[in-house]
């Protein structure tokens, strides 16, 4: 199956993972103007980009950016969806990543945002759990890593209890800039 061009919906108890919309900009606005959720999201390797969007003007640029670069095969934006509200509380990002300048090679990198009120070990976990082992398959990969920043207890237990394990290998950006704190799982 080639996701960028038939995007897999996933559902679990509390969560559905879909394709980011522009309809979801409201409810993503939410997630990336809340002060207490900006700290956690991964921005390495991003040119500068905090993820920090305090406008409508501006999250509708990033999903529009997102949704171009789905369409160019870059990376895939999955909206992390409350099922009881129906409401975008984060997103995941995930893209093939090879590298000749760090362990991250035939990697599968996943990023997750999340609203400040969802940044809890059950709920990460379950997230998680619906994407990590169809992203193997779907993004051609031995490994998937992500971020966890040392402050985030509630992330830490959950993709520690999801089988991911720290790597004290640095990610290396484009421009050599050296990344820590990621957590891979193996295939």
């Amino acid at each position: 199956m080639n996701v960028y061009e038939n995007l897999p919906v996933y559902e679990g108890e509390n969560f559905i993972l879909r394709g980011v919309t522009e309809r979801d900009a409201e409810d993503l606005l939410k997630v990336y103007s809340d002060k207490k959720a900006v700290p956690f999201f991964n921005g390495d390797n991003c040119h500068g980009d905090d993820f920090h969007y305090t406008t409508i003007e501006r999250m509708k640029e990033a999903v529009s950016f997102w949704l171009f670069s789905y369409g160019h095969g870059y990376f895939v934006r999955w909206a992390v969806v409350q099922k009881s509200s129906g409401s975008a509380v984060g997103t995941i990002e995930l893209f093939h990543r090879d590298s000749e300048r760090d362990y991250f090679d035939n990697c599968g990198l996943l990023r997750l945002d999340l609203r400040s009120d969802f940044e809890r070990a059950e709920a990460i976990e379950e997230i998680i759990s619906l994407i990590k082992n169809p992203a193997f398959d779907l993004f051609y990969c031995d490994k998937i890593a992500t971020k966890v920043k040392p402050f985030a207890d509630e992330r830490k237990k959950a993709v520690i209890k999801s089988g991911f394990e720290y790597s004290e290998q640095p990610l290396v950006g484009e421009d050599g800039t050296k990344y820590y704190d990621y957590y891979v799982l193996t295939k």
